[in-house]
């Protein structure tokens, strides 16, 4: 009977906390509408995906879960999911991750770099790279006989006149994040988005805005605002593209299993592009994209990972810890479209756990 009651009290506790998450996350998006009305509601479909690539995400332990990292960040890849959580290095890291997607034609490449400094601080800088190589430009290629611009019976295209060109996306975020409490942190993104294909070329500047807080033990919230001023790509084209602001809202709870933690998660993007039926749930102008995870971790040597992401993949994932090294790795299936191929990722952690190195 006792543990009936327990169990019944700790359910109410979580829901009440959860009614609290839902009620921020409602405030948050209202803000956000209230503050920047004009930009939300005259979205053409010009501005729609226009920062796409900013959304794949990083870090193979993240992707195993299906992205729902938000409230979970604690290694220097909290610059890309929440800058808040960076200030929970207390050593200097670096991560790398390189991903070869769509039968290895588009190639993603990320890294970072934390350092703290003081006793609640820390800075970090991150860079992605997103691109297709090698091309082929067939522009000037074409012999046209008749001079119709179109490849014609008896016509060619000339090898020797046939070029290569690049496209790719850039990303370079600079972070600082601070820790109020041990409850509670915030932190801020500035980060600079170069894009190019062929002679064609853009400039962006954005910011982002992360806050996590721990209510009660084991229980984390978080949300970071990603481009929450928008940010405005100039073409050297003269053409202008918009990246609308995303609310990226989620929580965690950790529980003690089999000699280890399982840590279900759950996540929710929150645009505001007028995405419709090419989201999970939408209302009007506002989109609704979920993403799920779980992670088992036994004693902080090994993890085993699955999620489910807004798109509707599954997700698998794994990684082992060694001293001062973390090595992850995630499976993303595409199940849609046999032709797309499936999705493997790697990515690595450094840690510099030496005394001289750790936070003061």
């Amino acid at each position: 009977m006792n543990e009936t009651k327990i169990f019944k009290y700790c359910l109410e506790k979580e829901i009440i906390i959860y009614m609290k998450l839902f009620k921020a996350a409602a405030i948050i998006i209202l803000l956000i509408i209230l503050i920047f009305p004009n930009i939300i509601f005259s979205q053409g479909s010009g501005n729609k995906y226009a920062g796409e690539f900013l959304a794949i995400g990083v870090g193979a332990r993240p992707l195993g879960m299906g992205g729902a990292f938000v409230a979970l960040a604690s290694d220097v890849t909290a610059g890309y999911w929440n800058p808040a959580l960076l200030s929970k290095i207390n050593y200097p890291q670096l991560s790398l991750m390189h991903d070869e997607r769509f039968g290895n034609l588009v190639n993603y490449d990320y890294g970072s770099v934390g350092v703290p400094f003081g006793k609640n601080a820390t800075l970090g800088f991150s860079i992605i790279r997103m691109g297709i190589d090698d091309i082929p430009d067939t522009r000037n290629a074409l012999i046209d006989l008749n001079g119709n611009g179109i490849l014609d019976p008896g016509e060619r295209l000339d090898p020797d006149r046939i070029s290569r060109f690049n496209s790719a996306d850039y990303a370079f975020y600079l972070t600082y994040s601070k820790k109020h409490n041990d409850n509670f942190f915030y932190g801020a993104n500035l980060k600079v988005i170069r894009r190019n294909i062929a002679e064609a070329s853009a400039w962006g500047l954005g910011f982002d805005l992360g806050a996590y807080w721990s209510p009660i033990d084991r229980l984390y919230l978080g949300a970071n605002i990603m481009d929450i001023t928008s940010t405005y790509l100039s073409w050297s084209t003269g053409k202008k593209e918009v990246i609308i602001p995303t609310a990226k809202i989620g929580t965690a709870y950790e529980f003690d299993v089999w000699k280890g933690t399982l840590i279900p998660a759950v996540d929710f993007d929150v645009r505001f592009e007028n995405r419709k039926t090419a989201s999970n749930a939408h209302l009007g102008p506002v989109s609704f994209d979920m993403h799920a995870g779980l992670e088992y971790n036994f004693q902080s040597l090994f993890s085993l990972r699955v999620g489910y992401n807004e798109i509707g993949n599954l997700t698998l994932g794994a990684g082992i810890k060694l001293p001062k090294l973390n090595i992850d790795y995630s499976f993303a299936k595409f199940s849609g479209d046999e032709n797309l191929g499936n999705t493997h990722r790697i990515s690595l952690v450094f840690t510099l756990e030496d005394e001289k190195f750790q936070r003061r």
